[in-house]
């Protein structure tokens, strides 16, 4: 896992980073020189692990050229939440094998070649401060692998007991790591984020886990099989591709400002779904929500203003659905709902909770222009409502139903629920 990748760090620039940023990001740079100053001194390199750190080198550009690619669409995102990526796999293979100076040497070269390669210049400070998680968390991970015994290939699990203490220096390493990343990302960010936002995706943990795995493979082949690692360095491009693709098209197919899926991808699950219901025998239903005179709050209070607003719909929607049901981002004030399993009378309760919970709650808009917080009362939206099969048999029918029942709620004097065909709310 690497640094924080913020919209506002690469827009924006360091010194406009609030003064907490700020501060973590010069403290936390400071410390891993002071690290790499201290591990130095000291230093002292066998022929061997001078033979390993130059593998291990050339193997991380290897791998890296292979995947710059993927790399650069998925830098290209944009992102508030944590950037995953298998750079931990050669750096913590080279915490079992080699001295901390020399990790160290290896995690700047693979950044380093990265800032050339992939991210380019505009983002050098972010890469610094990348650079200097990996390098705190190594200094912490060598410090709980420093509890196994000295010796050739010591660090390497070889029994229960140095299985343990390398799974618990693992462990320290993640930790440590993405602690300091998800910090940059709160004090970064100019505006409330989620849980879910600042901690990322809980299945890009995955990546790390497999990384820091593999990371144990490489070491151990390095120092007893030397010759069969170009096997491994082509199981790791593999991974590479198989872990980090769907994370790059989840975040193609997610909404950056709500955090909602897009229209597109509902609209193929919609699809989907509805080929389920027809060989299940059951029903299913589209809800379209659209706020009422959005436009206002926009034109009063500024678009930040009505970002705001869409993301806290957005957390009020879903909050109002179950696990099972999706919701997207339609257009600028719009959302789609699908609720798989409910018939018609269902599908009105759940869009009439919605309308009522949207009337009811107040919502504190921060991001004005006039700098000064506002408080609603509540919005309004308009709903319709359509159900399958009545109202529609393919999903292009649903939708039209929909939109056509939402068109009802407009005309007959919005803050409403309406359905198609029958004229009731």
């Amino acid at each position: 896992m690497t640094g924080a990748d913020l919209e506002r760090m690469s827009r924006r620039g360091l010194w406009a980073l609030p003064r907490p940023a700020l501060r973590l990001v010069f403290a936390v740079n400071a410390f891993a020189v002071a690290i790499a100053v201290l591990a130095s001194v000291p230093m002292a390199v066998t022929g061997r692990e001078w033979a390993w750190f130059a593998v291990l080198t050339a193997a991380a550009v290897a791998h890296l050229e292979a995947a710059r690619t993927i790399e650069r669409r998925r830098e290209q995102a944009s992102k508030k939440a944590p950037y995953t990526n298998l750079k931990s796999l050669w750096v913590f293979g080279g915490l079992l094998v080699l001295p901390l100076p020399l990790v160290i040497a290896l995690t700047v070269v693979s950044y380093a070649y990265c800032w050339f390669r992939v991210y380019g210049p505009a983002v050098l400070f972010r890469k610094i401060y990348s650079c200097s998680t990996f390098v705190i968390a190594s200094a912490a991970a060598t410090a709980v692998l420093n509890g196994l015994p000295a010796g050739f290939g010591a660090r390497l699990p070889h029994d229960a007991r140095s299985l343990l203490i390398v799974v618990a220096a693992a462990a320290t390493w993640w930790l440590v790591n993405y602690a300091l990343v998800v910090g940059a990302i709160v004090l970064a960010s100019d505006e409330e984020l989620t849980a879910r936002q600042a901690l990322g995706h809980p299945g890009d943990q995955l990546v790390v886990a497999s990384a820091l795995g593999l990371g144990v493979t490489v070491a151990v082949l390095l120092v007893h099989v030397p010759w069969a690692l170009p096997a491994p360095l082509i199981a790791v491009l593999c991974v590479h591709r198989d872990l980090l693709l769907p994370q790059y098209l989840r975040a193609a197919r997610t909404d950056q400002k709500t955090g909602l899926v897009t229209s597109v991808y509902w609209a193929d699950v919609v699809t989907a779904e509805l080929d389920r219901a027809n060989l299940a025998g059951t029903g299913a239903g589209v809800l379209f929500l659209d706020l009422d005179r959005f436009k206002q709050i926009n034109d009063t209070f500024g678009h930040p203003a009505g970002d705001q607003a869409i993301r806290a719909v957005a957390d009020l929607v879903r909050s109002e659905v179950r696990a099972r049901d999706l919701v997207a981002r339609y257009g600028g004030d719009e959302l789609a709902i699908l609720l798989p399993d409910l018939g018609p009378e269902e599908l009105l309760s759940v869009a009439e909770r919605i309308r009522s919970r949207l009337a009811h709650t107040p919502l504190v808009l921060s991001a004005t222009t006039d700098g000064r917080p506002h408080t609603l009362p509540g919005l309004g939206c308009s709903i319709g409502v359509a159900a399958y099969p009545g109202d529609g048999a393919s999903a292009d029918q649903l939708l039209t139903a929909a939109d056509s029942a939402l068109m009802q709620a407009k005309r007959h004097g919005r803050d409403q629920v309406r359905t198609t065909g029958r004229g009731g709310g």
